[in-house]
């Protein structure tokens, strides 16, 4: 697909807008103890604003598994993001894997709470590497 600069800027915010509002969505759901939709949520959260830098970097992906090797090959291997935020995010599709399709793993609120904040701060930081280039 090829977008023009001005394309390309617009589907960025929207890309970023909407990993805010599934992370501002794990509210819901860490208040109803709803865990699996919890890490759902991040793991969503944090693939949207992947998906926000490498739309703005002209770097065109079809699948989960292609947007990880991507991130990890033209942003952390490059050292721009770094090797924990690739775990981070490698970390938060297991447990939406996890949650989704497995009925007999259950996430706990222990397991995906230190998540939280890490998946608002990697979005602030894709956000920054965004917003600098």
């Amino acid at each position: 697909m090829s977008l023009n600069d001005e394309e390309r800027k617009v589907i960025v915010g929207l890309e970023l807008e909407k990993a805010n509002s599934m992370v501002s969505q794990t509210a819901m759901s860490i208040e109803n103890k709803m865990w699996d939709l919890t890490a759902n949520r991040l793991y969503y959260a944090a693939f949207h604003a992947v998906c926000a830098l490498l739309i703005h970097n002209g770097i065109h992906v079809g699948t989960h598994k292609g947007a990880q090797v991507m991130f990890n090959k033209e942003f952390v291997q490059k050292g721009i993001m770094s090797v924990a935020d690739n775990h981070l995010f490698s970390r938060l599709q297991q447990l939406r894997e996890e949650g989704d399709y497995n009925c007999y793993i259950e996430t706990t609120e222990e397991e995906i709470m230190p998540y939280v904040e890490s998946t608002k701060n990697f979005i602030a930081k894709i956000t920054k590497v965004i917003a600098d280039n």
